[in-house]
């Protein structure tokens, strides 16, 4: 006889249901599992055997077999213990059969029978509700990640007894329940604009890239600020929106790295990767893909420190997510999509030594030596970074005025009515922010006048811009109007735009 029951899996950060059929036939004792799957899930029947005996359930004296359907994709992680054990003692009449229907099970064994934790449960669940289950049984550890999945019924259990005899109906146990409002309403800056004396220009950039999800270079000396005023670039970014909140959350889970107490993010992500990073670890991969630096930075923010101290090849990298928004990683048993829609922030010194052009003389770096450096940022990848933005170092004068600087809650009113303006401008077209534009948009709407129209071509010819450095200062510039509740493109937005391309002759970029 077939006994069967249901688990999920990650495939990419997507869930697939798995069917666990089990057979106990007469014969010679044994315990295969079949249904590709790696030496984890080999390894599950020891884990699963000693949980059931040490929870004091008889194993049955038989030949068992499980299989994992479907049988072409390979099975990966310790998801599916619970699920041969709940298999294994349905068949051996250690509950009623109906108790299954509509019931999926999710979760690790340890060898005392005790359900631990597993990776990617959130995905696994969105995955079990569009496919109509309503029932879930699952560890106490995962059960308010799992909870967050509206309609479904999450109940968490501590080990085998209690999931035994909740279906039995012989134990009372509530529904997990993830009360997200409250999330929303803890929300909180740990970093605010209001901290940062002067830099007035470099504000106003940030403001410009957070606006309308614009890529950035900052260029400055050593202590002027550059990686002090990227970190509290989350601060002045919309709120991410339910839906955002879960892509990301849902990157995190399959990666573990959702903390404990935090079941939703909430805050939009920064991440700053060490210069030492490999090529596979920023834009993910391994024999087990998993996501990379770009796909953590998904709806958020990617700061490159030091940029040209990256290898050139892990740059090199950079240049298809910043086009695509997404990763695809192929292997031998498959191809996995990642998404990566980022904002990516760098901040680069002018100079090895870092005082190219500071009033102090300092700088001892040749031409030739400050050209080989700022090589390392290829042209192709350059012509992606929308805003470059000198960051100088503070006088005395401004470290010790005590005039008060705008909060990051000012600033973001600002950027939250930019972006609203954009969300209505390109409503039901997928686009979210200027940044997104294509050059069939662009003609639409980034329209511009005779005297506009002079002012690029005359920067065009004298910094040698590209196409794609043109289309990128027609995009800054509707950010610029968007911030100014313009209708339409001026020579003053065209204006400002352009001073954010012009530091390409000066660092020989």
């Amino acid at each position: 006889m077939i006994y069967k029951v249901y688990s999920s899996s990650v495939y990419g950060i997507n869930g697939y249901i798995v069917n666990v059929e089990i057979d106990l036939s007469n014969g010679l004792p044994g315990f295969d599992i079949v249904g590709l799957p790696d030496t984890t899930i080999k390894e599950s029947k020891e884990r699963v055997k000693a949980a059931i005996k040490n929870s004091n359930f008889g194993f049955p004296n038989k030949r068992i077999t499980i299989n994992l359907a479907p049988a072409d994709i390979k099975k990966e992680g310790s998801v599916f213990d619970l699920a041969i054990a709940a298999g294994i003692l349905g068949a051996n009449q250690m509950f009623p059969d109906e108790e299954i229907d509509n019931t999926v099970f999710l979760g690790e064994l340890s060898l005392d029978g005790s359900v631990k934790a597993i990776k990617g449960i959130l995905p696994m669940c969105m995955e079990i509700k569009k496919n109509n289950f309503t029932r879930i049984i699952t560890s106490a550890e995962n059960a308010s990640e799992a909870a967050l999945v509206k309609g479904l019924s999450v109940y968490p259990v501590n080990n085998l007894i209690e999931m035994v005899s909740f279906l039995n109906k012989e134990l009372k146990i509530c529904p997990a329940v993830c009360d997200t409002d409250s999330f929303l309403l803890n929300r909180f800056i740990d970093m605010d604009f209001k901290d940062v004396k002067g830099q007035h220009s470099v504000k106003r950039a940030l403001e410009i890239a957070a606006a309308g999800a614009h890529n950035m270079l900052m260029i400055g000396t050593p202590g002027s600020g550059k990686t002090m005023l990227a970190r509290r670039m989350p601060s002045i970014l919309p709120d991410m929106t339910f839906e955002e909140s879960l892509e990301v959350t849902k990157i995190y889970s399959v990666a573990g790295l959702l903390k404990e107490s935090e079941n939703l993010i909430l805050q939009r992500p920064f991440r700053s990767p060490h210069h030492t990073i490999s090529s596979a670890s920023l834009t993910g991969g391994g024999r087990i893909p998993k996501p990379g630096e770009v796909s953590l930075s998904h709806h958020g923010v990617l700061f490159l420190d030091e940029m040209p101290e990256f290898p050139k090849h892990v740059l090199e990298v950079l240049r298809q997510p910043l086009e695509d928004e997404c990763v695809t990683i192929s292997r031998v048993n498959g191809t996995v999509t990642y998404p990566a829609k980022f904002m990516l922030i760098a901040s680069v010194n002018p100079c090895p030594c870092g005082f190219f052009g500071d009033e102090s003389g300092r700088c001892s770096c040749s031409a030739s030596q400050i050209k080989n450096y700022m090589g390392k940022i290829s042209g192709p990848l350059m012509d992606r970074i929308d805003l470059q933005v000198e960051v100088k170092p503070l006088k005395f004068q401004d470290l010790s005025d005590k005039v008060k600087t705008e909060s990051s809650e000012t600033i973001r009113k600002r950027v939250n009515s930019a972006r609203s303006i954009q969300l209505e401008r390109y409503r039901n077209q997928g686009i979210f922010s200027n940044s997104q534009l294509k050059p069939k948009h662009m003609s639409v709407y980034c329209k511009i006048g005779i005297k506009e129209k002079d002012l690029l071509r005359e920067a065009f010819d004298k910094f040698n811009l590209s196409a794609r450095a043109y289309n990128r200062i027609l995009k800054v510039a509707r950010t610029i109007a968007d911030l100014d509740s313009a209708m339409d493109i001026n020579i003053k937005h065209i204006a400002e735009a352009i001073q954010h391309r012009t530091l390409d002759k000066k660092y020989y970029i």
